[in-house]
């Protein structure tokens, strides 16, 4: 692909220590439903150079304890995934607890993230996600039991900074996780209500660095390119960096990242629309193999198309058009009616996925009344499948 010299950065960050493992340089995919399933993690690793930490999507405890088989698909590693990170998702401590040491005993993977952060209604309103935190005593039953469950495997944890600017979390839930052994702590710079939407506050990612200085921390929340993830790095002190919507689209950011946490200044991929073309069938080639079937995987891969092509002139029915195909021979055909020699566009680098923000906070009836009461969490509240 098309490279562009870059500046030396000024500072990069040290190797990450996850448990056993080294994560050099400190970069970290982070685990989205629906997106970073196998092929996905496969091309954001190949541009990597195997470099950097691949976490999978979000898995609900319960479906993995009763062996859901979508569940068991989503948990399927490659075998040049190394280490082979898993995101749980639970609310019932004893429900995580079963489903830690079933990955544990059954070799099923590396290491284990637990879910604090996502904000969609579906999950806080069971509370789960973003607004288990609030409840602090459910918190540190849940991390005690994953740790304890999970024997030599590290355990870290992703969480947003609490339900809203009146309900902040993120210091209490970052000093329950040093206490009871997590291993490392990634915090969204973003509150449950704000979503995706405003500005992430990287101010919140340095004061929980200075609150836990016992374990490493990550940033994550507006990391668009390289250079953001230097800056988060260089202006909070963090010790590496979580990319999420940044790479949707654009697999080839974690080559940029390598590239500039290591000081190099050759190495910034700008590809033509024929190399982004290729990539896209390559994702869903990739998906169809991993689902097995074609149809499938190209059906699935439609909703990337947009991220793909964004800032390339395309045009509006072409756009409609390959975001319905349902086979390669359809998706490839449609591309190569394109001016595949269009250069990388300006300002495609910027902003991409959900940006909704300032949101009603849907929570359990009562769930605010007393932060370290556990009650309101339903016999429900871990029945939906994977995926978040």
């Amino acid at each position: 692909m098309s490279t562009l010299t870059t500046p030396a950065p000024d500072r990069t960050a040290a190797p990450l220590r996850i448990g056993p493992h080294t994560v050099a340089p400190p970069v970290v995919l982070a685990p989205m439903a629906g997106i970073t399933n196998a092929p996905f993690r496969t091309l954001c690793r190949e541009f990597s150079g195997g470099k950097g930490l691949f976490v999978s999507e979000m898995i609900t405890t319960r479906a993995l304890v009763e062996r859901n088989e979508k569940t068991m698909q989503l948990i399927h590693f490659d075998a040049t995934e190394t280490p082979r990170s898993i995101q749980l998702y639970g609310v019932d401590p004893v429900t995580v607890g079963k489903a830690v040491r079933m990955i544990a005993e059954e070799d099923l993977a590396d290491h284990i993230d637990l879910n604090f952060g996502c904000p969609v209604p579906k999950v806080t309103r069971k509370g789960g996600g973003s607004a288990l935190p609030y409840k602090r005593n459910l918190l540190r039953a849940i991390v005690r039991e994953a740790v304890t469950g999970a024997g030599d495997l590290p355990v870290t944890m992703k969480m947003r900074k609490g339900l809203d600017d009146d309900h902040l979390t993120y210091l209490d839930a970052g000093r329950i996780a040093v206490e009871e052994g997590v291993t490392a702590i990634a915090l969204h710079g973003r509150t449950t209500a704000q979503h995706y939407g405003g500005t992430a506050d990287w101010d919140a990612i340095a004061r929980l660095k200075e609150h836990v200085p016992e374990i490493p921390v990550l940033g994550n929340g507006d990391i668009w390119s390289a250079e953001d993830a230097l800056r988060m790095v260089r202006e909070t002190g963090c010790d590496g960096v979580v990319v999420g919507r940044g790479c949707l689209g654009r697999p080839w950011l974690f080559a940029d990242l390598v590239a500039a946490f290591e000081g190099r200044t050759d190495a910034f991929v700008r590809p033509t629309l024929r190399e982004v073309a290729d990539v896209m069938v390559r994702h869903a080639t990739l998906l169809g193999e991993w689902i097995g079937d074609e149809a499938r995987g190209v059906i699935d891969f439609r909703k990337h198309v947009a991220w793909y092509l964004k800032g390339f002139a395309v045009g509006s029915e072409m756009r409609k058009r390959l975001a319905i195909t349902s086979s390669l021979e359809a998706l490839r055909a449609g591309l190569d009616e394109l001016d595949l020699d269009q250069p990388w566009p300006t300002g495609a680098d910027g902003p991409r996925g959900r940006t909704s923000g300032n949101n009603r906070v849907v929570l359990p009836d009562g769930w605010l009344k007393d932060p370290y009461d556990c009650a309101g969490i339903g016999e429900d509240a871990e029945l939906d499948t994977s995926g978040g």
